[in-house]
């Protein structure tokens, strides 16, 4: 070997090296994660991004998208610097805490103020625990079990921790087979696996004996029911319980209602609802505080979506007028093949066309934000993709605006404020949408994207978003709020 050769070979094996020593960090912080989750109910997040159940190089991954937020990436060690200073803390409350908010704060300020213990303390502010572990786990009982009732049960059971907050206790279904003992496996094993959000990092057990389900030790009841009117939910053990109608055939207030039955005291439509609060979680939740709503909604995937975007623009530019355009991926309401469909063009085959199609979501817009009333029209085009949907806004600006003016509010509200949960930031230029599948947030600004006229006054901006689990985040975050059970948070 000779000498370049031998100098290319300690290079390979440097890189190797440093690879497996930052593994070995993400592998630790992964284990400390682990314990604040089940010891402490503590949840930590990068950025708003999951990191508990990940591989270390995914951690090592997720920190590198930080640059999104703070120019720069953030390293793995700096989060268990951190991490471990949050494990250190007396009596921590039940939180979720961002590490990569609070890492970006640390490394603002750590030459300055090098006792990291000291500085954790005084930023997160909601230390040290008040003698009280928060309020008792709410009950929630899941009407109809498709798509977004699927994903529901998987998002309030992987966040069950010690159990504080929601617990799912019982999935009403329309009977579909003679032998429920059959149904109740098949019913398992489309939660156990999905074609688009893959595997649940799990357990699914059945007991047909008694008709359940044990999902990572959650003991869940199949109740079989032809209406809401034919079910008593004090006999399983339910009280007071949050039923969340994920099947969109009762609409309105007094169909609704009828979900008001002993054990039930709140029922959260996962669809646009009549008569009744549509709610997109960080926008109008406060609809809900004076706990006088027992029947609500949160709105659809789309409105969830585009409202938190719009209501930036609006309070910082101000929106004269604008349409929204919305590329969808095709849902279960079209056919696969061609055949009878009571809407126009639905019933042409889903699987190979592109369908143009009403919506309602300039209309809905305006049940959240009333101040646009009037001024958004909208249409939508279903096209052959199974999830993640693409909308269009196109405005006409009440003062003039950059690119990198309007992109740059955004990537603030995404970081700072009320909407961090809703807004996520993408720089890259090969985003496409099955990177957006998983996405906890609603919508992703595709910030590259961003087209200004010559005289600033109107503007295109393109948002990414996961139809199914990005909404399914806000309906889970929504029944937290009105059921008063959401942890302190730091964002």
């Amino acid at each position: 070997m000779n000498e370049r050769e031998l100098l290319m070979r300690r290079e390979v094996d440097a890189s190797l090296h440093q690879w497996r020593e930052k593994e070995k960090t993400a592998l630790e912080l992964l284990r400390v994660v682990g314990e604040l989750r089940f010891d402490h109910s503590i949840e930590l997040v990068l950025f708003r991004r999951d990191i508990y159940d990940c591989r270390p190089s995914e951690v090592i991954n997720h920190h590198r998208y930080a640059s999104n937020y703070v120019g720069k990436p953030l390293s793995v060690a700096v989060s268990l610097e951190l991490a471990r200073a949050i494990a250190r803390l007396a009596d921590l409350a039940p939180a979720k805490i961002d590490l990569g908010k609070l890492g970006a704060e640390w490394l603002s300020v750590r030459e300055g103020s090098p006792d990291v213990d000291q500085f954790v303390q005084r930023i997160l502010g909601f230390t040290p625990l008040d003698a009280e572990q928060g309020p008792d786990p709410k009950d929630v009982v899941l009407y109809g079990f498709g798509r977004i009732g699927r994903l529901v049960a998987r998002r309030i059971i992987t966040q069950t921790g010690r159990g504080e907050q929601l617990r799912l206790k019982a999935i009403v279904v329309r009977p579909s087979m003679k032998d429920l003992r059959e149904e109740l496996a098949k019913r398992a094993a489309l939660l156990q696996s999905d074609s688009v959000h893959g595997d649940f990092p799990g357990t699914v057990e059945i007991k047909p004996e008694s008709s359940e389900l044990i999902v990572n030790g959650n003991r869940i009841q199949l109740i079989y029911a032809a209406n809401p009117a034919e079910i008593d939910y004090t006999r399983y053990g339910i009280k007071n319980a949050l039923l969340i109608d994920n099947t969109g055939v009762w609409r309105d207030r007094d169909s609704l209602q009828v979900h008001l039955r002993p054990g039930i005291a709140q029922v959260l439509l996962t669809a646009p609802g009549k008569g009744i609060p549509n709610i997109v979680h960080g926008v109008n939740q406060s609809l809900l505080d004076d706990g006088d709503q027992a029947v609500f909604c949160a709105a659809s995937c789309t409105t969830n979506a585009i409202v938190p975007v719009l209501k930036v623009v609006d309070e910082t530019l101000g929106i004269e007028r604008g349409h929204i355009e919305t590329i969808h991926a095709y849902t279960s309401d079209q056919n696969l093949l061609d055949n009878f469909h009571k809407k126009p063009r639905r019933g042409r085959s889903a699987a190979i066309n592109m369908v143009l199609t009403s919506t309602g979501a300039a209309s809905a817009v305006t049940k959240v934000l009333p101040q646009l009333d009037g001024k958004l029209t909208g249409n939508s085009v279903r096209v052959p993709t199974p999830n993640v949907s693409l909308v269009i806004l196109n405005l006409t600006l009440g003062q003039p605006t950059t690119q990198e003016q309007l992109n740059g509010l955004i990537r603030h509200a995404s970081l700072h404020g009320d909407l961090v949960e809703q807004i996520q930031y993408s720089t890259s230029t090969e985003y496409v949408s099955s990177n957006a599948v998983g996405t906890t947030t609603t919508s992703v600004l595709d910030a590259p994207s961003t087209i200004i006229s010559a005289d600033g006054r109107n503007a295109t901006l393109y948002l990414w978003y996961d139809n199914e689990f990005g909404y399914t985040c806000q309906v889970v975050r929504l029944a937290k709020h009105a059921a008063q059970v959401r942890r302190k948070v730091f964002y």
